[in-house]
């Protein structure tokens, strides 16, 4: 498994191209070889894979805005064949249930499986990111659970995030083992005391044990977000988590 940096964490840095082209070389020079492109400025395809190749980094997943997604997932396809990317994630989904009971998993299954098998068509694998809204119950199942089930595995991966299950009640390293065969890429980040989100190995999830599990499930990159970094510096908390990382074993 290899690791890399989800580059919301530092989404405030990467408001222009030229931002951006500095933000890739300050990860770069922290030790990440591998990102995962979300909450940036647009980019022309070609533009983004030169700046990766200046720097020796691979993006590995994006998270595509779901209007791009459901307009032309063959565009979408295209783009991620210019910079060598697979793996086309989704970063959200309300699943608002009270306030908009048709917000279920039932309309997202229609409205994202043609996505799906359109991505799939053309070489992509679509992946869905939980926060901790998809640990509600609908029909008796968890939404997570539900989504599992509706799509087939070749269909859709999660991208399941260890700082949004334990949010949401669950165990990180039982849903990656849920979903072996599915889980190409998770996100790491931690959880500490009051629902705060922390760099890796500075909370309270037990990493070690979902490393084990996440290796057994079939993970190729374990990638580094923090959304909040509670007025410290994202670049500071990447290089600690990457730190963290390189400590056990990982690179």
């Amino acid at each position: 498994m290899r690791i890399g940096a989800q580059l919301y964490t530092v989404r405030d840095y990467c408001r222009n191209l030229n931002d951006f082209s500095t933000t890739l070389k300050r990860i770069a020079d922290i030790g990440y070889r591998f990102v995962q492109v979300s909450g940036t400025c647009d980019f022309d395809p070609k533009w983004l894979k030169d700046r990766l190749d200046e720097n020796g980094l691979e993006c590995v997943l994006t998270h595509t805005p779901a209007d791009r997604l459901l307009s032309d997932p063959k565009k979408v396809a295209a783009d991620h064949d210019v910079y060598g990317c697979k793996y086309v994630g989704l970063g959200w989904n309300a699943f608002d249930l009270a306030h908009d009971p048709q917000d279920n998993p039932n309309t997202f299954y229609e409205k994202y499986i043609g996505v799906a098998r359109a991505l799939k068509e053309h070489g992509k694998y679509f992946m869905y990111h939980n926060h901790d809204q998809e640990f509600q119950k609908y029909n008796g199942r968890l939404i997570l659970e539900a989504l599992g089930e509706m799509f087939d595995a070749d269909e859709m991966g999660f991208t399941l995030d260890t700082f949004w299950i334990t949010a949401g009640g669950g165990d990180p390293a039982w849903w990656i083992e849920n979903f072996a065969g599915r889980v190409p890429c998770i996100h790491l980040k931690d959880f500490a005391y009051g629902r705060k989100m922390a760099v890796v190995g500075e909370g309270n999830i037990n990493f070690d044990r979902v490393f084990v599990t996440a290796y057994e499930a079939g993970t190729e990159y374990m990638l580094v977000e923090q959304d909040d970094c509670a007025g410290e510096s994202p670049f500071d908390c990447l290089r600690r988590s990457y730190d963290f990382l390189r400590s056990r074993g990982f690179e």
